[in-house]
């Protein structure tokens, strides 16, 4: 655990150093779990949100884009279910003063009955190497059947007492659980109570005549009150879905983790309408298309793990996690949820007004059923940038940190190093710098000498370096330094378009889907 207390502290670390993160409003002592992207940071999470979007939307002939506004009629919230039903479970310790969510609690508990199975799992495996059938042991060594029907047990119990809004039971878990403060080591704990998420705001010039509005809670609701709109407008046909990237808010109970839990984050959702009846088809095929996303960014399988609930929120019949082993455990990355036609039965109540589609195919008006696929981009940008540092001996026994992210996903594609800052080096590599940028994003750099200078680079994920030295005034070649190899080979000027084409193209990583 310590291990993993310091990698986190790492990239948090990293992030803040190298101009990926920083704590919003420091000079005034920061406001707590809300952060600015900085200028690396910046370009990373736009990268991966455009990523996301081609897949996407450019992808899919029958997705299009939306961005819908953050504040909305608050009817909205009260149709959604929001204003009576968006709690999370509240605990407090009496010794440490700390504030926690109960569910959060009993989680992080099973996760770790669960991790002990796998590491005996693990052990297993070493063991036996080949010939280790990883199902036959678990269905038959004793102690991992024992671990993880334990796991089970709990996750139901919660799952059922959470359902039933039974938050006497939920204490009464963490108590025959024996669950401490995480920090404390305290078992003196509050009732359980419900907290509700939303940030009210106020929407007119007077304040007794302002009317009460939220800054939603997600993004999903400005798709569904838009559906109709789209539909015609695009003369789209069921099935169809429509998919949008934007801020969200939420007053967390517990805003820990650095990005992981923030007041203030982004969402990448995609909602898809279809025939009643047909919800679950599609919910099994998003479920496998964005694990496929997932992976084609190469963060290891192994890395990630399909959840399903054991508590269905209150549009759902089905729905499941894609989690994902952050440097403090597996936590949920995406949710693919069936929300059948909840959402839209209950704004064409409160609204009065008819939320329909006409199949010509069928002859009939129906209210489509949905299906889910919400991606958090600070989650995202946090298990890849956690995933990507690594700390690396080389052979002479030097150390180097280096940032292997995915290349397509990298702030900067290439950097241009002239050896040295005279003889007509720096121009050649302004010269080199004014044709790469249409293309790609690239910086200059001629601080420090050029090992120090590759290492810079590495730390910030830049996939190339080029460096021009005297022989480029020769014969226009120059040397190009992979990152993730630290691989140099002698190429023409005229090839480095195409020979960073080929590792940065959404198109080659996204056909790996």
């Amino acid at each position: 655990m310590a291990k993993q207390e310091d990698i986190f502290k790492n990239v948090v670390s990293h992030a803040k150093e190298y101009g990926f993160i920083f704590p919003s409003s420091e000079v005034y002592d920061g406001l707590s779990a809300v952060y600015d992207y900085a200028q690396n940071g910046v370009e990373l999470k736009k990268n991966i949100r455009e990523y996301w979007w081609k897949s996407m939307v450019q992808m899919n002939e029958n997705i299009v884009g939306l961005d819908a506004a953050i504040l909305m009629h608050p009817t909205t919230w009260k149709a959604s279910g929001h204003v009576d039903a968006f709690n999370d479970p509240l605990i407090d310790n009496k010794d440490s003063k700390k504030r926690y969510r109960a569910d959060v609690l009993v989680e992080d508990f099973a996760e770790k009955i669960h991790q002990k199975a796998q590491k005996e799992i693990d052990k297993a495996k070493a063991r036996f190497g080949d010939a280790f059938n990883e199902q036959e042991f678990i269905t038959t060594n004793a102690r991992v059947i024992e671990y993880l029907a334990k796991e089970k047990e709990i996750r139901e119990r919660l799952g059922r007492s959470l359902g039933a809004g039974d938050l006497a039971d939920v204490k009464a878990l963490i108590e025959e659980l024996e669950i401490a403060d995480p920090e404390t080591g305290s078992k003196n704990w509050t009732e359980v109570k419900q907290f509700n998420l939303m940030f009210g705001t106020k929407l007119g010039a007077s304040a007794e005549n302002a009317m009460d509005l939220y800054l939603r809670p997600e993004t999903a609701q400005g798709i569904f009150v838009n559906f109709l709109n789209v539909q015609k407008s695009g003369r789209m046909k069921v099935p169809f879905g429509i998919a949008q990237t934007g801020k969200a808010f939420r007053n967390e109970i517990v805003a820990r983790q650095f990005i992981f839990r923030m007041r203030e984050f982004e969402q990448m959702e995609m909602q898809f309408f279809v025939r009643p009846g047909e919800e679950m088809k599609s919910y099994e095929y998003w479920k496998e298309t964005r694990l496929k996303w997932h992976l084609s960014l190469g963060l290891g399988k192994e890395n990630y793990r399909f959840h399903d609930h054991e508590k269905l929120a209150h549009y759902a019949n089905a729905a499941a996690d894609i989690e994902f082993n952050f440097p403090f455990g597996f936590k949920e990355l995406e949710g693919i949820h069936s929300r059948t036609d909840f959402d839209l039965k209950a704004h064409e109540e409160y609204s009065g007004r008819k939320l329909q589609y006409f199949d010509p195919e069928l002859n009939e008006n129906y209210v489509p059923y949905v299906v889910e696929t919400s991606v958090g981009l600070d989650r995202m940008f946090l298990a890849v940038f956690a995933t990507s540092l690594k700390e690396e001996t080389l052979e002479d026994g030097s150390t180097r940190t280096v940032l292997k992210l995915p290349a397509v996903l990298a702030p900067t594609k290439a950097a241009v190093l002239p050896l040295v800052k005279k003889d007509g080096l720096p121009e050649v590599s302004r010269k080199i710098i004014e044709d790469l940028k249409w293309d790609f994003n690239v910086a200059y750099d001629e601080k420090d000498a050029v090992g120090r200078r590759y290492r810079r680079q590495d730390a910030l994920g830049t996939p190339f370096c080029i460096t021009v030295d005297h022989q480029t005034l020769e014969d226009e070649t120059v040397t190009i330094r992979h990152r993730d190899t630290m691989k140099q080979d002698r190429v023409k000027i005229t090839e480095l378009r195409g020979i960073i084409e080929n590792e940065v193209s959404m198109k080659n990583w996204l056909m790996k889907m």
